[in-house]
């Protein structure tokens, strides 16, 4: 019978004959990914799927798997679907395992729809990476730079703060089904309930925050049907944005407070003028420069266990496939100039 890794190699070889024929059908494949994709062992190739593209977030995550990559001198490279939907991110994930790519890493939209296509991927012989996705079933790691007890309850103090400790408050997700984001979003309110009683929160949340429109237009709903609101907590980068110009357009400048991850350079005007409070992210330039780091870790068969050191991550203490720090960077009018200047 033959081993683990005799069965790996045989299925990288038959990948590799896959990309050959396609090759030479002229099959559509993105670009960059040949070539000089399997010229070394020592040069994995690595496709990131992320949440959707074009959008500030994620062309700074971009920027930071080109960065890393030159620097490692591996292929990694971002497909952004036009659509933060679940399916789109199913089929480039396919297309990817198509290809026949080393690693893939993904930031998924729905956890629980994309395990079968992950599961097809690990049984290829390909890595997977996630990352906003704590306990992602059928990832090899996760990798988090806040976590999620520190995150919720970074945002759930600064509201408190915020609205005095009184007054309706509404909460945005990416949508229902992002974990990480809901994950935020119940530790916030947990703390909120714990520390301000007095605080009441508006529904329960909104699946909006990684579409500007759709968050605005639903701030705007909500602003009309409560008077007595106070307060967005929006976790999506696109969340707090849209909230903003709702709050803006209102004529609430200073009277509705909004909180969240956002771009930096997208939100800068919107903090400067007092209309978006502000909030707490980490930066998506380094998550994917991890991505590529880790990525390339586990493509060469390195060992990644407690105390292992793993650039932009530090001295990590896996739980289970988990790996989690805690690297806040605050949003504020004294911070917002300079994290713009980094092409955030």
């Amino acid at each position: 019978m033959a081993s683990n890794s005799d069965s790996i190699r045989a299925a990288r070889l038959d990948r590799r004959t896959f990309l050959a024929s396609a090759l030479g059908a002229g099959s559509l494949l993105l670009p960059g990914v040949l070539g000089s994709a399997y010229a070394s062992k020592d040069k994995p190739v690595i496709g990131v799927v992320v949440k959707i593209g074009g959008i500030p977030w994620f062309n700074a995550m971009e920027a930071g798997i080109k960065k890393k990559s030159a620097e490692l001198g591996v292929e990694a490279f971002m497909v952004g679907p036009t659509s933060a939907d679940p399916a789109l991110q199913v089929r480039a994930i396919e297309d990817l395992i198509a290809k026949g790519v080393d690693v893939i890493g993904v930031v998924p939209n729905d956890a629980e729809v994309l395990e079968p296509v992950l599961e097809r991927a690990r049984k290829a012989g390909i890595k997977v990476i996630t990352h906003e996705s704590p306990k992602q079933k059928q990832a090899d790691w996760d990798f988090e730079l806040a976590s999620v007890k520190g995150f919720g309850d970074a945002y759930g103090k600064q509201l408190v703060e915020a609205l005095g400790g009184k007054g309706e408050y509404a909460v945005f997700v990416g949508s229902l089904t992002v974990p990480l984001h809901n994950a935020w979003a119940d530790a916030a309110i947990a703390y909120i309930k714990q520390n301000a009683p007095e605080m009441k929160l508006v529904g329960d949340r909104y699946g909006v925050a990684e579409d500007v429109d759709a968050s605005r237009s639903t701030a705007l709903d909500l602003i009309r049907a409560h008077p007595g609101l106070k307060g967005f907590l929006a976790f999506g980068s696109q969340g707090p944005i849209g909230a903003a110009r709702a709050v803006a357009e209102k004529g609430k400048k200073g009277q509705i407070k909004v909180l969240g991850p956002f771009s930096p350079g997208q939100g800068r005007k919107l903090v400067k003028d007092g209309t978006l409070t502000g909030g707490f992210m980490w930066n998506p330039m380094l998550a994917g420069e991890v991505f590529v780091t880790l990525g390339t870790m586990v493509a060469k068969g390195q060992e990644i266990k407690d105390g292992t050191t793993i650039e932009g991550l530090g001295v990590v203490h896996p739980d289970g496939h988990n790996l989690i720090v805690d690297q806040l960077v605050s949003l504020n009018k004294d911070t917002i100039d300079e994290l713009a200047k980094m092409g955030l």
